[in-house]
């Protein structure tokens, strides 16, 4: 993600100075918990539209971060998801072992990445949503100071734990027309459509306040980021925040 030329590099912290002039903001303060949302989708799966619409009830909740993850391996049937990424398509993997399963499928909404469900399913989703609300988790907080951007994760919450510090980069709406495959001739809509996922950086479980601002400007153009703390062992996510990258009305 190093930018190669100057020129654009300078031009783009000029933008993040800008936002952060207008007000760049984290809804991870002290006491406001977030939990995380993935669900799994794809254009090309008739079974999806009901789930993203779905996601675009929780998008506005304070309470969730929710995030729509695009996967590829449905792009064979005759339509390609122009937000599909092999690295989502990865992940999910990655959570079908840590939770037990032999198979991956769409829509699926992961919560917390401690359990899942069928993402259309909307009482399944809540229930699950309500059951891990208590689950133990780092207060990340985001600092903005002098043009930069620091994320401070505290320690002593878990033992014996350690995380990736990962950084989904989404896009707050997408709506386009599906030509062909499953869902030929609908125009779909999809809420916090993650473009881009990074790793920045591993927690040890001790205190660790970390700069972001380089990983920002190479973000430029996205609405927002959700930075997540992600155990190493189990795939939970143990913390949380989310930022907007453009100002919010």
């Amino acid at each position: 993600m190093n930018c190669t030329a100057f020129p654009k590099w300078r031009s783009y912290l000029t933008a993040l100075l800008v936002v952060l002039a207008l007000g760049l903001t984290s809804q991870a303060r002290a006491g406001e918990a977030l939990t995380v949302v993935e669900l799994y989708t794809s254009q090309g799966c008739s079974s999806c539209p009901p789930a993203d619409t779905y996601l675009g009830t929780l998008v506005d909740r304070p309470d969730i971060l929710a995030l729509s993850l695009h996967v590829d391996y449905w792009d064979y049937i005759g339509w390609k998801d122009p937000y599909a990424l092999p690295g989502n398509t990865e992940r999910q993997r990655s959570y079908a072992r840590n939770l037990g399963m032999g198979y991956v499928y769409t829509p699926q909404m992961v919560v917390q990445g401690m359990a899942h469900t069928t993402g259309s399913n909307r009482g399944a989703v809540e229930r699950l949503i309500r059951e891990l609300k208590g689950a133990k988790r780092l207060d990340i907080t985001v600092e903005q100071a002098n043009g930069t951007v620091q994320v401070n994760i505290p320690g002593g919450t878990f033992e014996d734990e350690t995380g990736r510090i990962l950084i989904a980069a989404f896009d707050k709406r997408h709506e386009n027309d599906v030509s062909r495959g499953e869902n030929s001739g609908r125009k779909l809509a999809h809420y916090n459509v993650v473009r881009d996922l990074v790793e920045v950086g591993s927690w040890k479980g001790e205190p660790l306040s970390m700069t972001v601002t380089d990983q920002l400007v190479d973000m430029k153009g996205r609405d927002g980021c959700a930075i997540l703390v992600q155990s190493t062992k189990t795939g939970r996510i143990l913390g949380a925040a989310k930022i907007w990258l453009t100002p919010q009305s």
